[in-house]
């Protein structure tokens, strides 16, 4: 993919330390871009950092604070320049059923899932419109697309992330900034080892799981189109979910026509780097910096 868009772009990937974000940081450095990675795991990050080619940059974080959060992104945009692209793949699996979910797994869950994804958004998204450039990519699950049997706070959490990307494909119409949801079956990765110890999953055997290195081509692929969601499986399950789904473009452009007036006034009044952020945060990244190399 030489000439790519992403070349010279900067890209914040979270989750990066291992597995599918680690394959998405690799990715986007050998299409040519400056990546930052984010993690939990300070000596893990380190070492998955040592292995990026290219200018890059590295920060270890609890995505579960949006202090953290923002202090992620303003660190890779004062490394890097501001974030043409956010990719956030952090998450975690705790398999419970209803009755037996508890008050931190479902805190974790949706503030890892939903609440990184939120939070790292409003921190990049008003610097994006005001370059008229950005590209957001939500990996989800296809168990944010169906309800999994034993997997109440991760489907939760999963199925919220494919809302709020289907609120931002309607809320960055004509921006120039756009957003998905991706949603991979089951991926070659510790998290899947860890589900088949807890018990069966209904899904693929290990062995016969994708490989984080094709996940990564699709969300690159993804964040390049305009889909707001976006499957990642064999095609006959591909199929499959999109006859689930139902026709969702239908329902996006009925979705669309219902608030379109609510929308252009938005558009009217908002200043063109976005909402200003809560009260006593610091101001988004939006200026022009130079890149470290």
């Amino acid at each position: 993919m030489s000439g790519s868009e992403f070349r010279d772009r900067s890209v914040l990937v979270t989750g990066a330390s291992r597995g599918i974000g680690l394959a998405v940081a690799e990715r986007f450095a050998a299409l040519g871009a400056r990546v930052g990675l984010v993690s939990s795991t300070e000596q893990r990050l380190k070492e998955a950092a040592a292995g990026i080619p290219g200018t890059h940059h590295a920060v270890a974080a609890d995505l579960t604070d949006p202090r953290e959060c923002a202090r992620a992104v303003d660190e890779i945009a004062a490394a890097l320049g501001p974030i043409d692209v956010l990719v956030s793949c952090a998450g975690a699996l705790h398999r419970d059923f209803v009755e037996d979910v508890s008050l931190e797994d479902f805190e974790r869950s949706y503030r890892l899932h939903v609440g990184a994804g939120l939070w790292l958004t409003q921190r990049v998204l008003p610097g994006m419109r005001e370059r008229g450039y950005g590209r957001i990519v939500l990996v989800s699950s296809e168990l944010g697309l169906i309800g999994g049997p034993s997997y109440a706070s991760y489907c939760t959490s999963k199925w919220a992330l494919v809302g709020l990307a289907e609120v931002l494909h309607h809320e960055l119409a004509g921006s120039g900034v756009r957003a998905c949801a991706v949603c991979p079956g089951d991926v070659s990765t510790d998290q899947l080892r860890e589900e088949l110890e807890w018990g069966p999953t209904g899904g693929a055997a290990l062995e016969k799981a994708m490989d984080p290195e094709r996940v990564a081509g699709a969300i690159v692929r993804a964040a390049a189109g305009s889909k707001p969601v976006v499957v990642v499986d064999r095609p006959h399950l591909r199929a499959a979910f999109a006859l689930m789904g139902g026709p969702r473009r239908l329902r996006l452009a009925v979705v669309r026509d219902a608030y379109k007036g609510l929308l252009r006034e938005r558009a009217s009044v908002s200043p063109p780097g976005g909402s200003p952020p809560p009260t006593g945060e610091a101001p988004t990244q939006t200026q022009t910096q130079t890149p470290n190399t």
